[in-house]
């Protein structure tokens, strides 16, 4: 166990934007203010808009109406709202010379816009959409790396009431494909490819594959990133160049109902098709808004980056929570340790960074740098440190705390998710913080840990819940609302269940333990095992698969895969190939690391696979409870073909 706690100093007790919210009301402390936030959420969530001046084009009548259920609240009720008015316009007012967006490119070329320029190429790619026949209620899917243009068509589209749905720029093209037809995606901007550890990746290639099963797409908008070959030649798509749109006549925006549709978000589930969760403007934005200014103490003028994805909710959090604070956002594109373990450190003295968002896994991946070298780096200019994704380990949290920044700025450890749209958990830079927690309750969530029961549990394992809703909520799964219910509100009634493992310690500190479902989470990104088994069961000599995640030191966890032969099916060279289709159908950062041969799955009698047995059976865990299972000896069974089976692809 770790001794190391941050201890807030002077200057964030002065000028910490969360201890000025606690001080507009009378209230002394990040606990009492924890506890206020959730006594009366409306009133919380009412007093940050205020705080934060986050402009609603109408006033809303009323915080929060429940009428309808916890499941389905209305928030901000009566008011109209547009994110490029909250995030750009409101900036350009006060100043459009200040920069919000930097870029640097693994070449280290650097590109950077002021809120001036941002806001005028916003509106100019938005008139282009509309001129294509792209509005109000029509999805469009960003598939591109971190490069200013994501940033760009984020704000368009939602700025003309499209529904955004961001992919991740690492998905292969049946990935790609699910999402697209889910969502019912009308247009698609890629980018021709990007550059990571010196290697071009095509990404519109990707899409063109993915284009072949995705009837709905009628155009795609093209970025000529890298120089890379196009060719989509689908019937029935149109293709944009990008740089046409940029001198189209600027538009000028017009303001939506709070609760209209921002963008879907989507995340992995433990059985069927990737979930879209729906997420609003005035929702999504307040959260996120409130998240980075409180959590992260980000102020006007300070430089938030944090090592993320377009794909994953911290790419638009990022995007969206710096600049509604009138931060400038930093973008890096590229794998952070080229040409050595200390480009991290290089960016973040080069563009002056105050608030730098990492994982567990990268800086388990950093943590060869010699202290000295990292020392030549100036990095006094970050007052922050972010984290979310995975669990920490001691030795890594303190090597960064203690090592590298020699104390002085706080690891704001938080914990949420994809249809959370931010965090459950979270630390304030105003508290001590030990090694590892998330602190307690982001402000505005009611969240507790609880027993099968439901009944609140301290010093155990538990499940993770909320007892109220909040603004950054999924409106539900896209076009299925069973789903979302079953999801998220069958479990507990009326209490919105996670599936994250939690425990509340006897000092009142916070852990997530993990997922209790089985999602794995891959360096911070998470998967199901559907996707991954539906690759594995393509292949003719495979008659079922399962996927789990195992520890690993590097990514958090990593995916194990083993499956069960057909009769009499020839199985020389299966698993390399059963990797290969899992890297080419969903994407190489979920490629397993191991494929096993075995005889049979532990199955329940209605023939579900235990993966947790599975599981446990790979690590020499305990597979708990196998009185259901069908076949209990199978356990044991893969337990000794782990033990001395060769390395995957020689079998």
């Amino acid at each position: 166990m770790s001794d190391y706690v941050w201890q807030p100093t002077t200057e964030y007790l002065d000028q910490a934007n969360v201890l000025r919210l606690a001080r507009r009301h009378g209230i002394d402390s990040i606990a009492e203010l924890r506890q206020r936030s959730t006594d009366d959420v409306a009133w919380y969530w009412d007093q940050a808009i205020a705080d934060l001046q986050i402009p609603f084009a109408t006033p809303y009548k009323q915080v929060l109406d429940t009428a309808r259920g916890v499941e389905f609240p209305d928030w901000f009720v009566g008011g109209r709202f547009n994110v490029v008015d909250a995030c750009l316009a409101r900036w350009c007012e006060e100043d459009p010379s200040r920069v919000a967006m930097i870029h640097e490119a693994e070449d280290s070329t650097v590109r950077s816009q002021t809120y001036g320029e941002l806001a005028d190429q916003v509106a100019r790619v938005a008139s282009g959409l509309l001129e294509l026949g792209i509005g109000e209620g029509d999805a469009v899917a960003l598939y591109l790396p971190m490069i200013p243009e994501a940033v760009v068509a984020l704000y368009a589209a939602a700025g003309i009431g499209a529904i955004v749905v961001p992919l991740f720029s690492g998905f292969a093209a049946p990935a790609v494909t699910a999402r697209l037809n889910d969502a019912e995606v009308k247009a698609v901007v890629v980018a021709d490819g990007t550059v990571r550890r010196g290697r071009t990746i095509e990404m519109a290639g990707e899409l063109a594959k993915a284009l072949k099963d995705s009837p709905t797409v009628q155009n795609v908008i093209v970025v000529d990133h890298v120089g890379a070959p196009v060719d989509l030649d689908r019937s029935g798509v149109t293709v944009s160049d990008w740089r046409a749109f940029e001198t189209a006549d600027p538009h000028r925006f017009v303001s939506f109902p709070a609760m209209q549709t921002l963008m879907l978000g989507y995340t992995s589930g433990t059985t069927g098709k990737p979930k879209g969760a729906v997420h609003t403007h005035a929702g999504f934005t307040v959260k996120v808004a409130t998240e980075v200014a409180y959590s992260f103490d980000v102020k006007a003028g300070d430089r938030f980056c944090w090592v993320t994805d377009m794909g994953w909710v911290m790419g638009p959090l990022s995007a969206l929570g710096a600049h509604a604070n009138g931060a400038a956002l930093v973008l890096y594109e590229g794998s952070p340790d080229v040409p050595d373990t200390c480009r991290l450190w290089d960016v973040v003295a080069r563009h002056r960074i105050t608030m730098l968002g990492v994982s567990p896994t990268l800086i388990r991946a950093l943590r060869s740098t010699p202290l000295e070298e990292i020392a030549q780096r100036d990095l006094s200019s970050v007052r922050v440190l972010g984290s979310t994704g995975e669990p920490w380990d001691p030795d890594s949290y303190d090597w960064l705390a203690r090592e590298v920044f020699a104390e002085r700025v706080p690891v704001i450890n938080f914990s949420g998710g994809t249809e959370v749209g931010g965090s459950f958990l979270a630390p304030y830079p105003v508290e001590p913080i030990p090694s590892c927690s998330l602190g307690g309750p982001s402000l505005g969530m009611a969240v507790d840990v609880v027993d099968d029961r439901g009944e609140p549990l301290r010093g155990e394992i538990g499940e993770l819940v909320c007892r109220q809703p909040w603004p950054a909520m999924t409106r539900g799964v896209w076009r299925d609302r069973e789903r979302y219910l079953e999801s998220y509100w069958s479990t507990f009634p009326g209490v919105w269940y996670h599936g994250d493992y939690a425990l509340i310690d006897g000092d009142g500190q916070w852990y997530i333990m993990g997922r209790s479902d089985d999602v794995m989470n891959v360096a911070g990104k998470r998967v199901a095992p559907a996707e991954i088994e539906s690759v594995l069961t393509t292949h003719p000599a495979v008659a079922e698969a399962a996927a789990v995640g195992i520890p690993d030191a590097q990514k958090g966890e990593t995916v194990w895969a083993f499956w069960v032969p057909r009769p009499g099916a020839d199985t020389e060279g299966v698993s390399a190939d059963l990797r290969r289709r899992v890297a080419e159908g969903v994407g190489k950062p979920f490629a397993p690391a191991k494929v096993w041969i075995v005889d049979e799955l532990p199955k329940t009698r209605s023939a579900k696979i235990l993966r947790r047995a599975v599981r446990a059976a790979a690590t020499g865990g305990d597979p708990g409870d196998l009185s259901g299972a069908e076949n209990p000896g199978a356990v044991d069974a893969i337990r000794a073909v782990v033990d001395v089976r060769p390395s995957p692809g020689e079998n």
